[in-house]
């Protein structure tokens, strides 16, 4: 059966050669059918567990791609996403790189959008081995799509972006992430979406233990149409307020709220595992339990606040 499937596959790349031949009567390379022999051929080659062959295949398939001038990007297999043949997890990096070179050629033909696809591809990709990584190419995906005034697809891939800082825990990134999709969402007139992003910044900050600078996030948002009075804007006062004044139950209630619960994964559980700064006190239990106020000044002992947290933010 293996052998089957390698004969296989050399008999698509004798094809793919045959269509980039040229003759008397056919001046032109047939590019379209050859790269569509060559994902034929790497399909095969990948099902027999010859991954290097397999890799050179999508490569000739890029290429073929690139020459014709049309590019429809489609490394690792064809448009249909169930089809696409997954490299072995140590090929990732390095089919990774191949992507990333393949995109500058498609920039340097005058095709970015075809770039930034290819770079969003990969960070797909790479995104389950490596966060970092996929971050790295959805930024740059985004910036191609920015320079091309492309804004909606640059700020999508922004969001993809903030929110693998945001699970990494770079939270000092995760927020510069943040703030440059507001300030496009702004430029765009998608007001709504700039105060759930402010939500994000917010959580982002006070998970930084930086009150001050969740507090001019949302002052500064003032500015943006609509916020004022919005039940975004609402909230997020009332888990300031809760946060400064070290009320715990205030604080849980605004981040069990819908609003902050059916956020986007990554930032519902920021607001799920707030704790507030110092022990952090229930009204009730401070009232309940006064043996505790000589300790530290009224505030309940650390194991009191594990118990808390048990029955309290999650």
């Amino acid at each position: 059966n293996m052998a089957q499937k390698i004969n296989e596959a050399h008999e698509h790349i004798a094809k793919a050669e045959k269509y980039l031949k040229t003759s008397f009567m056919k001046w032109k390379p047939d590019y379209d059918s050859a790269a569509s022999e060559y994902a034929k051929a790497a399909v095969a080659f990948k099902n027999a567990r010859q991954l290097e062959a397999a890799k050179d295949a999508y490569l000739q398939e890029a290429e073929a791609h690139t020459n014709n001038r049309s590019y429809p990007f489609t490394f690792f297999g064809g448009k249909s996403q169930d089809s696409r043949p997954h490299p072995d997890m140590q090929k990732l990096p390095e089919a990774v790189q191949y992507i990333e070179k393949a995109s500058l050629m498609y920039t340097e033909n005058g095709t970015p959008d075809t770039a930034a696809m290819a770079l969003d591809r990969a960070g797909k990709l790479i995104e389950p081995v490596d966060l970092g990584k996929a971050v790295d190419l959805y930024q740059k995906a985004a910036s191609v799509f920015e320079n091309e005034d492309r804004l909606r697809q640059a700020v999508e891939l922004l969001g993809k972006a903030s929110r693998l800082l945001v699970r990494q825990k770079k939270y000092d990134e995760a927020t510069l992430s943040l703030q440059k999709e507001k300030s496009i969402y702004r430029d765009i007139e998608n007001y709504p979406t700039c105060y759930k992003k402010t939500i994000a910044q917010v959580l982002v900050h006070l998970h930084r233990g930086d009150y001050v600078a969740a507090d001019k996030c949302v002052r500064e948002s003032y500015s943006i149409p609509g916020f004022s009075g919005s039940e975004d804007c609402i909230a997020l006062e009332q888990l300031l307020q809760g946060y400064d004044q070290q009320d715990e139950d205030q604080v849980s209630r605004v981040c069990n709220s819908p609003l902050f619960r059916y956020m986007d994964n990554d930032y519902a559980k920021l607001a799920l595992t707030l704790s507030v700064p110092g022990e952090g006190k229930k009204k009730k239990a401070v009232a309940a339990t006064p043996g505790d106020a000589g300790v530290n000044g009224g505030v309940d002992g650390p194991e009191e606040e594990e118990d808390e947290y048990a029955g309290g933010l999650c």
